[in-house]
């Protein structure tokens, strides 16, 4: 029987995104303070609207694919082991798609805020959830659910 970090066991040990959308958001609130930048597009009632609508498909796209596991009865947590192989809702699409929304909303806040550092720090949230998260978890579903994983992978992009 596998135990500890084992891949079929737990695509990781520590929770990782949401660890890394608090360092973001942290990051960006110090940024704009000692390294101001300034907005480079529209501060307008309209631009704010675009932000909030970025924001908005993106806490949408999370509640979607959330609950879409759930109905699945598999975990939403980035550190706990699945018991399915979901491929329906947002994920017929994407592979991470509550990774996604986390970075639309982090893009809508920084349209809200106009706080530039946000924008920036959105690609860098990724790579940093690829390597720490979503590497990991693929490599737990694929040993967990062996061809099925990689057909899906094959006719599903990870991120765009």
């Amino acid at each position: 029987m596998a135990h500890g970090n084992d891949p079929i066991d737990t695509p990781n040990t520590v929770p990782w995104p949401p660890i890394l959308l608090v360092v973001v958001v942290v990051a960006a609130a110090l940024l704009i303070r000692v390294a101001p930048l300034p907005w480079p597009g529209l501060d307008d009632v309209y631009a704010r609207f675009v932000g909030l609508a970025i924001g908005a498909a993106g806490l949408g796209l999370i509640g979607w694919a959330a609950v879409t596991m759930w109905r699945h009865k598999t975990t939403v947590l980035p550190n706990r082991g699945v018991s399915e192989l979901v491929t329906e809702g947002p994920f017929r699409w994407r592979r991470n798609p509550i990774y996604l929304g986390d970075a639309l909303v982090l893009l809508g806040v920084a349209e809200m805020t106009k706080n530039i550092w946000f924008a920036i720090l959105v690609p860098v949230f990724m790579v940093l959830v690829t390597w720490l998260a979503i590497l990991p978890e693929e490599r737990h579903l694929e040993a967990k659910f062996g061809d099925r994983w990689r057909a899906y992978r094959d006719s599903t992009r990870r991120w765009i």
